[in-house]
């Protein structure tokens, strides 16, 4: 399972035409899922999730993590994390986990960090969405977990 990470000050997902979430200053964490996948990558990630320091405090640019400061989540499915680029121009997807399994550890992952942080919205699992982020930093994290 993959989460790529990316610090924001805000982030919004939009669907046909409408924003179905927003959040202000957190995360943003783009998930893709492989067929060998299950709870125990969801669990690590959802620690690893909350608990990365990657938020500035007064000493130090990166001490504090998304719970220390209050910070919101907000949770994508992204099968193209899933992607094969090695070979020839097109990315193959056959890495990627099937859509069943996927969303169940999409919402697995979603609802790990709901349970410790107040603030965690979704996009759509398996919609064409826009998203419309500015990346704090840049900071930017792949998390794997296999």
């Amino acid at each position: 399972m993959r989460v790529l990470l990316q610090r924001v000050t805000g982030v919004s997902v939009t669907v046909e035409s409408s924003v179905v979430a927003e959040i202000g200053a957190g995360l943003l964490a783009f998930v893709g899922v492989f067929p060998g996948d299950g709870p125990e990558q969801v669990d690590w990630l959802v620690d690893k999730t909350l608990g990365l320091r990657i938020f500035a405090d007064g000493q130090k640019p990166m001490n504090r993590s998304v719970l220390d400061v209050g910070g919101s989540i907000l949770v994508v499915s992204q099968f193209t994390l899933a992607g094969d680029t090695s070979r020839g121009r097109r990315p193959g997807f056959s890495a990627a986990a099937p859509p069943e399994q996927a969303e169940r550890l999409y919402d697995a992952y979603a609802d790990g960090l709901h349970k410790r942080c107040q603030n965690v919205q979704t996009g759509r699992f398996g919609a064409y969405m826009q998203i419309a982020l500015v990346n704090d930093g840049p900071v930017t994290f792949l998390l794997e977990r296999y």
